[in-house]
């Protein structure tokens, strides 16, 4: 694909083609002896190189994602530690109100992930991410301040209508930034702070646990309030220093932010950055059937992710350990989980694949969730097949939706997919919070099946569009190469351009 910047060297020969076959059909650019290219043969500016500015660009873009989802995440199920300090006593919760109150939560975030990330392209990251944080974290201070069950439901609305945004608009950024082939251990990075929240959440509520009776509040309140209040201080500060898309990117120098576009428009095509997302874009991406394949991948784990985040102080609480106890043993499977997500993004960057990484850990689930249903009375046994479900599905997680974003072409097509992938995807969320009954308690025979099955689901999912894209692959390889594209053609069609290749 024939880059626009100014940065590209001229055109080869045929001869000088010969050989040369870059992922996704991108135009080769040879170099000169004076002038340093990077592997897709974009030359870099003059005073710096590759490896460097991509290191500043970790450094300005990745904290300040893992630590806006690493309170995101904490906010959102911060609930199943409150819930060890009195929550249900205190609000006098009968029944199934509890699960009712998580579900409350997925409501507003199913709907409004695809609204968010056409906003976040709107009013940019900068300003559109930090509103939201401050949303909340208003609300998170706000649920430790209700006084019935009608309140918590509220609040718990509003906490999912501010979070929605927060993880496809994450993605969305971190795609805008980097190429496929060494965007997933950003990804995994940036969500394993989901295991260092469970793993922060288990040690701060065993502390604040302890603030028991103070100023008249039992700890379940401290709970929500301190984290609440943390969200919100970080949050106006994120307003003066959080990142934006490159083009828009004051620290980079004019021939930087050139570079950066060159070798994303190399590596994935144009993105067309400066056209607004219309309705007629969310239709025509929605005809695509791997779409909807990337929204079961992502669905089928979210069930035993969030079923774990959201019980697994409950499932723990089961095998007789006082609350604090309970707490501070729902750290050792989320730090597992943070450990093995890194080294598996590190292996699949590595190797420049994302199917196996995507299908192999789930076996690990599959052997804990079975053992789990079969084995009731081997506690050590019990408590090692948690760490086995959060590995397998924590580290699968980001490979799934990295695989499918990166696999999207141009601004308008990555936003609205990636929003429906996370958007449908979550309602994995709805049903995670009723898989877990406190009747079915100790065995959680109901929730464990639940989670093995939709489990199987996210394989089945993934099989087929690693099939559907190899045929695609194998189709286009086939294809008349040059078709008389325009750029605006080939721009507005993303991963549809004949050109493009899909990564496995």
């Amino acid at each position: 694909m024939t880059n626009s910047t100014s940065l590209a060297a001229p055109a080869p020969s045929d001869s000088e083609k010969a050989g040369v076959d870059v992922m996704g059909n991108n135009t080769y650019h040879p170099g000169t002896a004076d002038i340093e290219y990077d592997e897709l043969h974009v030359p870099c500016p003059p005073h710096t190189t590759e490896r460097r500015l991509m290191t500043r660009i970790d450094w300005h873009l990745i904290p300040f994602l893992c630590v806006l989802y690493l309170l995101a995440f904490l906010d959102r199920v911060n609930i199943a530690n409150a819930r060890s300090f009195k929550l249900v006593d205190d609000l006098n919760l009968k029944d199934n109100e509890y699960n009712t109150a998580l579900t409350m939560f997925f409501v507003p975030y199913v709907v409004a992930e695809i609204p968010s990330n056409i906003l976040l392209k709107k009013f940019s990251p900068r300003v559109w991410l930090p509103t939201c944080m401050l949303g909340f974290g208003i609300a998170s201070v706000c649920q430790g301040l209700v006084q019935n069950y009608s309140g918590l439901l509220a609040t718990r609305f509003f906490l999912g209508l501010f979070e929605s945004g927060m993880f496809p608009g994450c993605f969305y950024l971190i795609s805008m930034w980097y190429k496929r082939n060494e965007s997933q251990k950003r990804y995994s990075l940036f969500f394993s702070s989901t295991s260092l929240a469970g793993a922060f959440g288990g040690l701060l509520a065993s502390a604040i646990g302890k603030m028991q009776g103070i100023r008249g509040y039992n700890g379940w309140r401290w709970i929500f309030i301190l984290e609440g209040i943390l969200t919100c201080l970080v949050a106006l500060i994120f307003f003066f220093i959080f990142p934006a898309f490159p083009e828009d990117a004051k620290w980079l120098r004019d021939d930087e932010r050139a570079y950066i576009k060159a070798r994303l428009q190399a590596d994935q095509g144009h993105n067309a950055a400066e056209r607004k997302i219309t309705f007629r874009d969310v239709i025509n991406v929605m005809k695509d059937h791997r779409i909807y394949l990337g929204g079961f991948m992502y669905f089928g784990l979210i069930v035993p992710a969030y079923g774990y985040a959201f019980f697994a102080p409950t499932i723990i609480s089961t095998y007789n350990y006082d609350p604090i106890q309970t707490q501070l043993h729902s750290v050792p499977p989320w730090a597992a989980s943070f450990g093995f997500s890194l080294l598996i993004a590190v292996l699949s960057d590595w190797m420049r694949h994302r199917a196996a990484f995507a299908l192999a850990p789930l076996a690990l689930g599959l052997a804990a969730f079975a053992t789990l249903l079969k084995v009731h009375n081997n506690t050590p046994l019990q408590y090692g097949m948690l760490h086995l479900v959060t590995i397998s599905t924590y580290a699968v997680l980001p490979i799934t939706v990295c695989w499918f974003n990166m696999n999207l072409g141009g601004h308008h097509r990555r936003a609205i997919g990636t929003a429906w992938q996370i958007g449908f995807g979550n309602i994995g969320g709805i049903i995670a919070t009723f898989a877990f009954l406190s009747k079915d308690a100790p065995w959680f025979t109901n929730g464990y099946s639940i989670c093995l099955g939709f489990t199987c689901l996210s394989g089945l999912a993934s099989t087929l569009y690693l099939i559907s894209i190899y045929l695609e692959n194998q189709r286009r390889a086939k294809a008349v190469r040059d078709v008389g594209l325009s750029d605006y053609e080939k721009t507005e069609m993303g991963d549809l351009n004949p050109e493009f290749r899909y990564m496995y």
